[in-house]
C-alpha cells in the first residue's frame, strides 16, 4: 500500500469516529499525525464536521495545526467565523505571534479587534505590536518567541533559562545574548552550550560577531542574507540595536514563494495568484495590461502600414515579419528573466554600465550566429544572397535591440521605485515588436534595388 493510500484510509478512519462520536480513538489518532497531514484532513472536512473537531480539541492543538496554514489561505476567514469567538481567540494567542499576526491581516479591522479584545492583555499586546510593522519588512515577519540571556551568567544559568522557555520558542538552535539594555551582544548555539563547561561565564564563550537585520529592512534583503549565510534564524533589531525577535527559516521559505509568485506574476502580465478568482474578478485583473498592449500593438499595426508601399514592391519581405520579430520578442523575454533575476538577488558584482555592455554583446553574438543561420537558409530557399543579407542584419540589429531593452528596462523601473518584475514579458515582447519592424523595413529599403526582379 502507498503512502497515498494509507493517508486517505487514516482520513477514513478519522471521519468515521467523528460521525461515531469516538472521542478518544479521533485524539488519539489525529493528534499521532504531522501537523501538515492534520491540517490536510481538517481543510477536507465540512462545517458540521469541523464543529466536532472544535469540541474534540483544545485551542492549543488546533493552534498548532494552525500555525502551518498560509495566511492566504481563501478559508481561513470562514474556519475563524465558524468558531465560538473565545475559542478562536484561544486559538490565536497559542499559535505563534508572527503567524497569528498573518492570519489577523486577512481579517478586516473589526473581525481583528473583536478577537484580540478577547484575548489576555499579554499575548494581545505582542500582537499589537507586530501588527504596527509595515507589509513585507523584517518586522511584520518576525517573530517575538525566542531565547535570549545575558553575557554575564554561566553556562549553567543559560541552560536553566533555555529549558524553562524552550517549549514557548520557535526555534532553539540559536541562544542570542544581549547586556542590561537589551541590546544584542553576541550569540550562541546549542551545541556550544552543550559542550562547554557548566562554570564558564557566556561572555567568555559567546560569538560576538553576530549578523542581525534591522526592523525595516526589506523582507528580499532579509531572504537574501539567510541564502548568503546559510541560517536557520536570523535577529532582529531597532536602530539602537535592541533586540526585538527573530526570523526563522521557514518565514523565509515563505518570502522566497511569495515573490518568486509575483515576480512570475510580472514576467507573465498577470497575477498567478488568481486561480480560485471568479472569472470577472480575474478578467477585471487582466484587462489592463491586455489593453495597454493592445494599444502597443496598433502601433505596430501602423508601422508596418507605413511601409506598405514597400511591401508591395517586395512581397516576400512580408514573409518574415513575424519570424523576426518573433524571435527577438524571446530574445528581449530571455534578457528581461536574467536582469529581474539578478535584481531580486541584488547581484552588485557588476555594475549597471557593465551589466548592460554584457547583454549588448550577448544580443550581438546571439544575434550574430542567428542572423547568420537565417542568411543562409534565405539565401538557398531564395537564391538570393542579398535578401538572405538583409534578413540576417535584420535579425542582428532587432536581437541586440530586445536584449539592451530587456536588461535596461527593470533596472529603470527599479531606479524609479517600482517593481523590476512589473516589465512584464508581454510588454517586452510588444515592445520588441515594435522596434523590430522598424529595423527590418529600414534595412530592406537600403537594398530594395538588390532583390526586386
Amino acid at each position: 500500500m502507498d503512502e497515498t493510500q494509507e493517508l486517505e484510509n487514516r482520513f477514513a478512519q478519522l471521519r468515521e469516529d467523528l460521525k461515531e462520536n469516538n472521542l478518544s480513538d479521533f485524539r488519539e489518532n489525529f493528534l499521532e499525525m504531522h501537523i501538515y497531514e492534520q491540517s490536510q484532513f481538517y481543510q477536507s472536512l465540512d462545517e458540521k464536521e469541523r464543529q466536532l473537531v472544535y469540541s474534540y480539541l483544545s485551542p492549543r492543538e488546533l493552534a498548532e495545526m494552525f500555525d502551518v496554514f498560509e495566511e492566504d489561505n481563501e478559508n481561513i476567514k470562514d474556519y475563524l467565523a465558524e468558531m465560538r469567538a473565545g475559542y478562536a481567540s484561544d486559538m490565536l494567542s497559542q499559535m505563534y505571534t508572527d503567524n497569528a499576526v498573518d492570519l489577523l491581516n486577512t481579517l478586516d479591522k473589526k473581525q481583528m479587534g473583536k478577537y484580540l479584545s478577547l484575548m489576555d492583555a499579554e499575548d494581545a499586546a505582542e500582537i499589537k505590536e507586530l501588527l504596527h510593522y509595515e507589509d513585507e519588512t523584517a518586522g511584520a515577519i518576525m517573530t517575538t518567541e525566542f531565547v535570549s540571556i545575558v553575557a554575564n551568567q554561566t553556562v549553567r544559568s543559560a541552560m536553566y533559562v533555555l529549558k524553562r522557555v524552550a517549549k514557548e520558542a520557535e526555534t532553539i538552535y540559536y541562544t542570542y545574548v544581549v547586556d542590561q539594555k537589551n541590546c544584542l551582544v553576541g550569540v550562541i548555539s546549542l551545541r556550544e552550550l552543550l559542550v562547554s563547561d557548566d562554570d564558564e561565564m557566556i561572555a567568555d564563550i559567546l560569538n560576538d560577531r553576530v549578523i542581525s537585520v534591522h526592523v525595516g529592512d526589506d523582507q528580499e534583503d532579509v531572504a537574501q542574507t539567510f541564502r548568503d549565510y546559510d541560517f536557520l534564524a536570523l535577529p532582529v533589531t531597532d536602530y539602537e540595536d535592541h533586540l526585538l525577535g527573530i526570523v526563522t527559516v521557514d518565514d523565509i521559505i515563505d518570502v522566497i514563494d511569495d515573490e518568486a509568485a509575483s515576480d512570475y506574476s510580472g514576467l507573465a502580465g498577470v497575477n498567478v495568484e488568481e486561480v480560485h478568482e471568479n472569472p470577472i474578478k480575474a478578467a477585471s485583473k487582466r484587462l489592463p495590461w491586455l489593453i495597454t498592449l493592445l494599444f502597443l500593438g496598433m502601433a505596430t499595426a501602423s508601422l508596418i502600414d507605413r511601409y506598405e508601399a514597400l511591401v508591395s514592391e517586395a512581397s516576400i519581405l512580408a514573409a518574415f515579419i513575424t519570424l523576426i520579430t518573433g524571435t527577438a520578442g524571446n530574445a528581449g523575454t530571455q534578457s528581461l528573466a536574467v536582469a529581474v533575476r539578478r535584481l531580486a538577488f541584488n547581484d552588485n558584482k557588476k555594475s549597471y554600465l557593465q551589466t548592460i555592455l554584457s547583454e549588448v554583446l550577448t544580443g550581438l553574438v546571439t544575434g550574430f550566429i542567428t542572423g547568420l543561420t537565417i542568411l543562409i537558409i534565405v539565401w538557398v530557399w531564395q537564391g538570393n544572397p542579398i535578401l538572405g543579407f538583409v534578413i540576417g542584419m535584420a535579425m542582428l540589429c532587432a536581437i541586440t535591440v530586445a536584449n539592451l531593452a530587456g536588461s535596461l528596462i527593470p533596472m529603470l523601473m527599479e531606479k524609479l521605485g517600482f517593481d523590476p518584475a512589473v516589465a512584464s514579458g508581454p510588454f517586452i515582447t510588444t515592445l520588441s515588436d515594435l522596434t523590430s519592424v522598424l529595423i527590418y523595413f529600414n534595412i530592406a529599403s537600403l537594398f530594395m534595388s538588390y532583390f526586386i526582379s
